[in-house]
């Protein structure tokens, strides 16, 4: 059984950081392109950052620069640091692992930056 389980959310001050985690379970996880989404309230999901099996990181505009994606295949881990936390990134964060047309999802963490 596959399962991806986020970590790490809630309520930040703006400018402050946070670092997500999500544990994947189930999978070849170095193997597999993983990613980060978020989905602010009435808006789409949208991609927030992204690392291949090789290690190339990808970067939506809005968070280049300010946040850092990595991960351990060792460990099953992907991590998300956010910094410089804006309250426009206030949303809920979901990880993402895709591979050869398997495509997973966790459940989600809500990152709140308000003041």
């Amino acid at each position: 059984q596959v399962q991806l389980v986020e970590s790490g959310g809630g309520l930040v001050q703006p400018g402050g950081s946070l670092r997500l985690s999500c544990t994947a379970s189930g999978i070849d996880f170095g193997l597999y392109r993983m990613g980060w989404y978020r989905q602010a309230p009435g808006k789409q999901r949208e991609l927030v950052a992204t690392i291949s099996s090789g290690g190339v990181r990808d970067y939506a505009d809005s968070v280049n620069g300010r946040w850092t994606i990595a991960k351990d295949n060792a460990k099953n881990l992907l991590y998300l640091q956010m910094n410089s936390l804006k309250p426009e990134d206030t949303a809920v964060y979901y990880c993402r692992g895709s591979r050869a047309g398997r495509d997973y999802w966790g459940q989600g963490t809500q990152v709140t930056v308000s003041s």
